[in-house]
């Protein structure tokens, strides 16, 4: 499945789902640079208040590691919403080992980055995707 490929112009919502506020605004200046207009969540069940809230989001980042809902409970719960269930989701967390990155790609996500990540793993994942910015 490809995506557009030119978020400014499509007015794209990205939801970030980070227990890290500094990871969180880390994330957002990387996206808000590729012109996607972001929103923020502290946990997996803050991530599905705000996902209910905005209606349309067109990418997920979520961590793995959070109080109240960790990330799979997370993407499982995306998966199984109708209205969100096909929206691209990408893991960013430092859960490194193999069976964990197994266990998130079977529980919906579409890409995985490690943290600590830089801003051209983000763009090469959403390249990936066929989110990226260049047409």
């Amino acid at each position: 499945m490809r995506f557009p490929t030119n978020p400014t112009q499509l007015n794209m919502n990205v939801l970030i789902v980070d227990d890290s506020r500094v990871i969180r605004r880390m994330i957002a200046r990387i996206m808000k640079s590729i012109g996607y207009e972001t929103h923020e969540a502290e946990h997996g069940l803050e991530g599905l208040e705000r996902l209910q809230e905005l209606g349309r989001v067109d990418l997920i980042l979520v961590d793995w590691n959070m109080p109240e809902m960790n990330g799979l409970e997370f993407v499982k719960a995306v998966r199984a919403d109708e209205q969100h269930g096909a929206t691209p989701m990408i893991m960013v967390t430092t859960e490194s080992e193999m069976e964990r990155m197994a266990l998130a790609f079977m529980a919906g996500v579409n890409e995985y980055i490690m943290k600590p990540f830089t801003e051209e793993n983000i763009n090469s994942k959403l390249e990936i995707l066929g989110i990226g910015t260049t047409v």
